[in-house]
């Protein structure tokens, strides 16, 4: 084999590597970018059970890639509505529950409370607008969510701490 030929091959070896890191590099640039990807959808979501324990606090979080509303709750973890409305409802009187944002979410949690808790500031938060209490009747409380548009949410609850549980409303900050 000539030099030459061999200065081909070694030529074309580069240039194959050089590629290779080139397409990884590229490759490496999207995943990183998508690490905000959600796939929640914005559909009503539900669990049906009644739940013996109350609504204890209300707080509230930003994350990364979304906003999060935390309802602590005294005992075993309720079943929940939580969906888009065009206007949120106080329970018992039926009366419209404002709340600043260009979406409204309703958070119904199938659990009662015995006192109205404090309902967090989200001022400054990328999604949430604005936290209202709509009260509770019958073994039910909603809470009035204002996010800043009609985005992907999820909800889950949590065991815990000691007896209580938590119902977590993540809510994305785009699609």
């Amino acid at each position: 084999m000539s030099s030459t030929s061999r200065t081909r091959r070694a030529t074309i070896a580069l240039a194959a590597a050089a590629a290779l890191c080139t397409t990884s590099a590229v490759a490496a640039g999207p995943a990183s970018a998508a690490t905000c990807a959600v796939t929640w959808g914005s559909l009503a979501k539900t669990s049906a059970p009644m739940a013996g324990g109350r609504v204890a606090a209300v707080r509230a979080g930003t994350q990364t890639c979304f906003d999060r509303l935390v309802v602590d709750l005294t005992g075993p973890a309720p079943g929940y509505d939580v969906r888009y409305v065009t206007t949120v409802l106080a329970e018992g009187s039926g009366a419209p529950v404002p709340v600043a944002g260009g979406a409204r979410l309703a958070v119904v949690v199938r659990t009662g409370a015995t006192s109205v808790p404090a309902m967090p500031s989200v001022a400054g938060y990328p999604t949430f607008r604005q936290v209202r209490w709509a009260g509770s009747f019958e073994g039910q409380s909603t809470l009035a969510l204002g996010v800043r548009a009609r985005l992907p949410f999820r909800v889950f609850t949590l065991a815990g701490p000691g007896t209580g549980s938590r119902l977590v409303v993540d809510v994305a900050h785009s699609w």
